[in-house]
C-alpha cells in the first residue's frame, strides 16, 4: 500500500520497468496538466476527483499485474540459470 502513494512505484517493484517509468514520468505529468485544466472548468472539483481516480486506477493496475521477480536474468547474475 505504501507504494501506491507514488504512482508507478508498484509497477517498478513488480519488475514492469517500462510501465513504471512511463507512469512515473509521463503519467504523473499528464495528471497534473489535465487536473489543472479541468479544475478551471469544474470550479476546483477536479482537484480532488481526478487525482483520486488516477491513484485508484494505477494502484489497481499494479495489483493485477503478475510479479516478474526473478524473470530478468541480467538483473541476477549471481544465480545459475538454465
Amino acid at each position: 500500500m505504501a507504494m501506491s502513494l507514488l504512482p508507478g512505484v508498484g509497477h517498478l517493484y513488480k519488475h514492469h520497468y517500462m510501465a513504471g517509468l512511463g507512469i512515473l514520468i509521463g503519467g504523473n505529468l499528464l495528471l497534473v496538466f489535465v487536473t489543472v485544466l479541468l479544475s478551471l472548468a469544474t470550479f476546483g472539483v477536479a482537484l480532488i476527483v481526478v487525482p483520486v481516480a488516477y491513484l485508484i486506477a494505477v494502484a489497481w493496475s499494479a495489483h493485477e499485474l503478475p510479479d516478474w521477480h526473478g524473470r530478468h536474468e541480467y538483473l541476477h547474475p549471481w544465480r545459475k540459470h538454465g
